[in-house]
């Protein structure tokens, strides 16, 4: 992944969406790589390592959601934006909760498109990737901003980079009482609303079982009630 972070694979089996989608994202200067099937997807992408999938949920020969989740079991790590058709509250939580970082709901238009992508692209490789050797400390979790680790011990925890950075951020400012809205902001880059705080919560609750010996029972990242969350100080 040299140079500019701007190649896509795009998961879609719809020749129409598909063509639309390539033009108007080449057309800002992006590399855009189509593939129509979950299998040929999960292929290139362990392949060829592209920057950033946009991934349908309904391919013909599964769903979205179980090839998010198998690239993620193996340890792929790039920004994953789930574009789906349905508005139903609990696929867009199981798609998180599956290992995307963001999602996209059909009809949407190419400019609210290109402001997700953005955003997951400037945080993935840009401001993290901009930090230089700084290393974190918090309870007993390595977080190497530099190399995009968090470590255990001699293990390394699989993040993806929407949970790095929320990881990160939280550090940052440890101890702080941080609300749902400063973290979108923060971490995802656009305002609040009822439906991406939720948004939130499936990310946290993914980084605690991730980072939490005892998920059910935190001991490093606390709810606050009635405000959001906070890292141990």
């Amino acid at each position: 992944m040299e140079g500019r972070p701007n190649h896509i694979l795009l998961i879609e089996d719809d020749p129409a969406v598909a063509q639309s989608l390539r033009a108007g994202l080449e057309r800002e200067g992006y590399t855009v790589t189509w593939k129509s099937s979950g299998a040929e997807g999960m292929a290139y992408a362990r392949e060829r390592q592209p920057h950033l999938i946009l991934l349908d949920i309904r391919l013909p020969d599964g769903s979205g959601m179980d090839v998010c989740r198998t690239l993620r079991q193996q340890g792929l790590r790039l920004p994953i934006i789930m574009l789906t058709a349905r508005r139903e509250e609990v696929d867009k939580v199981l798609g998180l909760e599956m290992g995307a970082d963001d999602y996209v709901t059909k009809p949407f238009g190419l400019r609210e498109l290109l402001a997700r992508i953005r955003a997951q692209l400037r945080r993935a490789y840009g401001d993290l990737s901009a930090t230089g050797g700084d290393v974190l400390y918090v309870a007993d979790l390595l977080i190497d901003r530099g190399r995009g680790l968090v470590q255990r011990g001699s293990e390394s925890l699989v993040l993806t980079p929407t949970e790095f950075r929320l990881l990160v951020h939280l550090a940052q400012n440890r101890g702080q009482a941080l609300t749902r809205a400063q973290l979108l902001d923060a971490v995802w880059g656009y305002a609040a609303d009822v439906e991406s705080e939720r948004t939130v919560n499936v990310h946290i609750r993914r980084l605690r079982e991730k980072v939490e010996l005892a998920p059910g029972k935190p001991q490093i990242i606390l709810t606050v009630p009635g405000i959001g969350y906070r890292l141990v100080g």
